[in-house]
């Protein structure tokens, strides 16, 4: 299990950028794999990146092209750098954790932050 702070969401204009940080406890970091997701008011939560252990990274084709997913294991700490922000990327981003391979659904991650909110304005 691990202890997951995300930090880093706020409001932008659109065309704006964004960086978020999620850090987390413990001392195996390099052993999980790690995701975010989002949720906007009255929708499912969904996936937005995940990034494996050894760096293969996963987008979903809402941030293709404009999100980037990494990671510092010497700082037990995952990011998201946001460029070419638009309203519709306006939710609640979460960081997720799964010790093992960047699973299949959004369920399998066992570990979940806080949640910061990014607000992206027209």
């Amino acid at each position: 299990q691990l202890q997951l702070v995300e930090s880093g969401g706020g409001l932008v204009q659109a065309g704006g950028s964004l960086r978020l940080s999620c850090a987390a406890s413990g001392r195996t970091f390099s052993n999980y794999a790690m995701g975010w997701f989002r949720q906007a008011p009255g929708k499912e939560r969904e996936f937005v990146a995940a990034i494996s252990w050894s760096s293969n990274t996963y987008y979903a084709d809402s941030g293709k092209g404009r999100f980037t997913i990494s990671r510092d294991n010497a700082k037990n700490t995952v990011y998201l750098q946001m460029n070419s922000l638009k309203p519709e990327d306006t939710a609640v981003y979460y960081c997720a954790a799964h010790r093992g391979p960047v699973p299949a659904l959004m369920r399998d991650f066992s570990s979940w932050g806080q949640g910061t909110q990014v607000t992206v304005s027209s």
